[in-house]
């Protein structure tokens, strides 16, 4: 098992309190709630509630819940008997000290390092799984837990046990997965849209294709170079899975992580090196209720917020390059483009044919950086096995179709 866990920055109560997860409007009761908050968090030893969970028992909602250690790892509550202890068994066979199978040894760089179990001094009996925070290197993480496999329950299920998950969506059989939740970055609005296990279970044959897409979305365009990344990486697991026959896998997720800051954007705008020489557009200045036509929009600095570039200059008005009449969240033809931050002063009446100009040299897409994590979580129904695990196989060769046909799109 891994022995140093990496150091994360960010150690801030108030920036935590801030991220947590269902937090209370402003006034009287979200500050009494922070008190709470405050007070439950120094029964935990310094241990927050994880900000970005995303599916999963959530801290304060159910009696077990995610926690993040104050260096940075993540800490899993072990589940009731048989689950807790089967999914400890399973992370201390795979990173066992000097473990030679090689099946477990290649399984361990799709899985988050794992560092023993931890438990609170008042409490040492109340184990915890001490895992690597797979999003702590991101800046702004965007994250998608779905689960695989053709089924969601395990051959020890009961009847009842059947029912209940075949329930909750009866298409996992067909389908082969199913989104648990999922967190975006926003980068025109510098917010997270969240979704959580009812909005995948809305999901059908016909829409699972959009559905997924929606996770890839980051306002301005669609991220084809995290959907080309974690293509490859489920090639890679797919791969493991067809190769071995030890384990069969049960209700058990991919968590997707890719980063929701690009080098291209900048607090809502193009980077400085897409900015337009001076030279380039008039200096006159232009009214302030400059009309929209059917391809420029333009947002006041009221409805964004005041924008700043890298020099440090600040700008009214941003500039939003759309296309009105298609679909905002499929951005088929790359719907949004968005200008580099304009002053008035170098901005006249005939403002249009500049900004073509301007857009016409801009690229299609904005890149990021490719910088994807793909690893698989949840390991409380997983079962010795001879034979290979065909429903997550057929999951994984699913996703991955629906995966390249958004990228084909």
């Amino acid at each position: 098992m891994a022995t140093e866990p990496p150091r994360r920055v960010e150690n801030r109560e108030a920036e935590r309190l801030e991220r947590l997860p269902g937090s209370a409007p402003a006034g009287a009761t979200a500050a009494a709630n922070g008190k709470e908050v405050e007070a439950t968090m120094g029964l935990l030893d310094g241990c927050v509630p994880l900000s970005h969970q995303v599916a999963g028992h959530m801290f304060g909602k159910d009696k077990g819940g995610i926690l993040q250690h104050p260096d940075g790892t993540v800490l899993k509550q072990l589940q009731p008997p048989p689950r807790g202890p089967r999914e400890l068994d399973f992370y201390n066979k795979v990173f066992a000290d000097g473990c030679e199978d090689s099946v477990f040894l290649e399984l361990q760089k799709y899985l988050p390092k794992y560092y023993g179990t931890w438990s609170l001094p008042t409490a040492p009996n109340d184990l915890y799984l001490k895992l690597e925070d797979v999003t702590h290197r991101f800046k702004k993480p965007c994250i998608m837990d779905v689960k695989i496999g053709q089924k969601s329950y395990d051959p020890y299920a009961s009847e009842e046990k059947i029912k209940q998950q075949i329930s909750k969506y009866p298409l996992m059989e067909e389908i082969g997965f199913l989104v648990l939740g999922m967190r975006v970055y926003h980068a025109p609005t510098g917010s997270y849209e969240t979704q959580n296990q009812h909005y995948g279970r809305g999901l059908t044959k016909e829409t699972i294709k959009d559905g997924v897409a929606r996770f890839f979305y980051n306002g301005f365009t669609l991220r084809k170079d995290a959907i080309a990344v974690s293509i490859e990486k489920i090639k890679e697991i797919l791969h493991w899975f067809e190769n071995q026959k030890q384990l069969n896998f049960y209700a058990s997720s991919l968590l997707f992580v890719y980063d929701g800051w690009s080098p291209w954007l900048n607090d809502g705008c193009l980077v400085e090196k897409n900015k337009v020489a001076e030279d380039q557009v008039p200096s006159d200045s232009i009214d302030n209720t400059l009309e929209c036509n059917n391809n420029i929009h333009i947002i006041n600095a009221s409805e964004m917020g005041e924008v700043e570039t890298s020099d440090g200059k600040d700008f009214s008005k941003t500039y939003t390059f759309h296309n009105r009449h298609q679909n905002q969240f499929l951005l088929r033809d790359h719907l949004w483009k968005r200008s580099s931050c304009f002053s008035q002063k170098h901005l006249n009446g005939n403002v249009i044919p500049q900004l073509e100009k301007v857009f016409s040299q801009m690229p299609m897409s904005l890149p990021g950086n490719g910088e994807v994590e793909v690893r698989m979580i949840d390991f409380a129904h997983v079962f010795p096995s001879d034979a290979r695990d065909e429903g997550y196989i057929y999951g994984l060769k699913n996703l991955i179709t629906v995966l390249q046909n958004i990228l084909d799109t």
